[in-house]
């Protein structure tokens, strides 16, 4: 089953898995064991779509991604361009 930005992976006792951390994803609290922003946008299902990102308030480009690391209560931004008119 895909999960979505801001659901709440839980285990069979209703607790958060070990390792898991709340940020906050456009504005819904999502618990996440993603170490860096790359690895939040993999397990987010955005994989190699365009998008741009920001963590607390501050763009974060492309290449920097993998290297940038996300902690509890990070407020993350992922926007993807729109098309139509």
């Amino acid at each position: 089953m895909q999960q979505k930005a801001g659901e709440r992976r839980r285990n069979e006792t209703g607790g958060e898995k070990v390792g898991e951390r709340d940020v906050i994803v456009n504005g819904e609290t999502c618990s996440t064991a993603a170490s860096t922003l790359a690895d939040l946008i993999e397990e987010l299902g955005y994989g190699e779509r365009r998008i741009a990102t920001a963590v607390n308030g501050q763009f974060v480009a492309g290449n920097a991604r993998a290297t940038t690391a996300i902690m509890a209560g990070d407020s993350i931004e992922i926007v993807a361009p729109r098309q139509g008119g």
